[in-house]
């Protein structure tokens, strides 16, 4: 039987030109992994570890969308979207194609600690390429608060076991020299340069920067940070307490403010439970691993481990996961990180909900058989610093209304924001539409934006990347002839905005034909604001695969389900 770590031996993978055979090395001594700074902020980690930032670098999405545009452009974008989805991977010069099991760790966590706290420049719009101070655990951080708790541990190293430098004698736990306050840290400003990006020809495809410096937070003095690291999520609700770190059982400054590190927002993973949120048990097993893991199969459960013991069901188990023993410790593992998933879907509803509001329905006159129905419902923005939904890749989120009437029977007679089979909303980009196998939602409320591009045949259309087909061999980065400056968008590419700017509301009116309105008695509205990150058509434009959909549909959040009787006279 196979101990838990204890995988099969692979065939050594051929070299992958252009990698350094050194650089995970290099990075795992001068670039700390997130799993080393846990060792004294356990707390931080654990919130860290299941967040977007954490996600960054293993998104199946993004390695899917980042390909598709370098296959685009032809390779000429390089390592643009990297350096802030794998920034350390960038600094050492990881190729940017490089899988994520070739990386060195440190890489694998995306926007890991030292991404941050080892930045001890001040930037503004370069798109994510900062300079990542270089060293082992005992080089200075850099914080928003200050190096109090980092001096204070030092000066008293001997209660608290701790080792400032690799040159002090006798054991200890390695920590900073020094903890170095960094303004910017604690600013909206540290946030922009990887959340307000844009790439020639003068497209944006993060706007989040832009909608803020707009708002009335930004007015008010109300910071990124506030909202997404503070007590609640998406409100700035002020900050929780803790200490700022835990050295071998002894709490160093207890009553610190404590900056939340799950950095609520809307996204959330698809990634394999296994290997996404990022843990210690994840590491028992590598990721090839992980990936022929069939946990919706039940694979590891007792259930499922009966009856192939009793050779009711026959399994062909990979290599790597013949041992029944190896999977059942790789079933505890996908358990506890998918309770860990259903934190985060919480976390992630109230972002949504303390960020939307949604009223009504409104009457338009008394309703009557045999006449149209007319009425609607508004739909607020409560952020008070970006809109909704807001940037990401400025035109995938996705945010609808979907309404159903049902007459006295109980049967649903009128309905918008329905989907397809597909998942997506029946509009212009819907499969099944396009196919005609069904109706296009004419009366569909939708706040995702749009990009238009020009082509050479025919006029603008909408298009999932801003892309003028037919016209250049390097349609996505070829600079434009015309100054984007004069024309206030790319010649060629523009965005067509349907998001609620901050506190702002808009109207969704409905009108059902009179012909459905064919009997008196009570009626019933149903009504909710789905929330999706990716439409499913965008996924198939970059060759997600069937798992990667599911489990994004699975994800799609309701908000503010709610059901109203009314009275249809004769």
């Amino acid at each position: 039987m196979l101990l838990p770590h204890a995988v099969p031996a692979q065939p050594e993978p051929a070299p992958v030109p252009g990698e350094d055979p050194h650089a995970a090395i290099f990075a795992e001594s001068s670039y700390p992994s997130a799993s080393v700074c846990a060792s004294c902020h356990q707390r931080i980690y654990d919130e860290w570890s299941a967040s977007n930032h954490a996600y960054a670098s293993i998104s199946p999405m993004f390695h899917k969308f980042e390909q598709k545009i370098n296959d685009l452009s032809q390779g000429t974008i390089g390592d643009f979207c990297v350096r802030c989805h794998a920034s350390v991977g960038t600094t050492i010069g990881e190729p940017r194609e490089l899988p994520l099991w070739r990386r060195a760790k440190v890489s694998r966590e995306g926007v890991t600690c030292v991404a941050c706290h080892r930045v001890s420049e001040q930037y503004g719009r370069v798109s994510g390429q900062r300079r990542i101070e270089p060293g082992d655990v005992h080089e200075p951080v850099y914080g928003g608060i200050g190096g109090a708790g980092v001096a204070k541990a030092i000066a008293e190293k001997d209660h608290y076991k701790v080792k400032p430098s690799a040159d002090d004698p006798g054991p200890g736990m390695p920590i900073h020299s020094a903890g170095i306050a960094f303004e910017q840290l604690g600013t909206s400003e540290f946030c922009l340069s990887c959340h307000q990006v844009a790439v020639h020809p003068g497209i944006k495809l993060e706007v989040v920067w832009d909608q803020y410096r707009d708002s009335p937070a930004f007015r008010d003095g109300v910071t990124c940070q506030d909202c997404h690291m503070g007590r609640e999520p998406g409100r700035p609700s002020g900050y929780d307490v803790g200490p700022a770190a835990e050295v071998g059982g002894k709490v160093v400054e207890p009553e610190r403010r404590h900056a939340n590190h799950s950095f609520y927002g809307p996204g959330y993973p698809i990634a394999h439970p296994g290997v996404f949120p990022l843990g210690k048990r994840n590491e028992e097993f590598p990721i090839e691993a992980w990936l022929e893991f069939d946990w919706r199969a039940g694979w590891g459960t007792p259930e499922f481990e009966d009856r192939v013991y009793a050779g009711e069901v026959e399994v062909a188990f990979p290599p790597a996961w013949q041992d029944g023993f190896d999977r059942e410790t790789a079933r505890e593992i996908v358990e506890d990180n998918l309770k860990r998933l259903e934190r985060k879907r919480e976390d992630r509803r109230r972002v949504m909900e303390n960020g939307s509001h949604l009223d009504g329905p409104f009457f338009g006159g008394r309703p009557q058989v045999g006449r149209p129905l007319r009425f609607a419902y508004e739909v607020t923005n409560t952020n008070p610093g970006h809109n909704l939904p807001s940037g990401s890749l400025g035109a995938q989120p996705e945010i609808w209304l979907n309404v159903a009437l049902v007459d006295p029977a109980g049967r649903n007679v009128w309905e918008s924001g329905y989907v397809d089979s597909h998942g997506d909303m029946a509009d212009l980009h819907s499969l099944d539409v396009a196919a005609r196998r069904i109706a296009h939602d004419d009366q569909l409320f939708n706040l995702q934006t749009k990009f238009l591009t020009t082509n050479v045949k025919g006029t603008d259309r909408e298009m999932y990347l801003p892309v003028s087909l037919d016209a250049d061999q390097i349609p996505f980065i070829r600079p434009a002839a015309n100054p984007t400056a004069v024309m206030n968008h790319p010649p060629g590419i523009r965005m067509e905005s349907r998001s609620l700017p901050p506190l702002g509301s808009r109207r969704a009116s409905y009108t059902v034909p009179a012909r459905r309105i064919d009997r008196a008695g009570r009626w019933k509205l149903a009504v909710r604001l789905r929330s999706r990150a990716e439409p499913i058509y965008f996924m198939r434009f970059v060759g997600a695969t069937a798992e990667m959909e599911r489990g994004m549909n699975e994800w799609m959040l309701d908000l503010h389900a709610a059901t109203v009787e009314f009275e249809v006279a004769e």
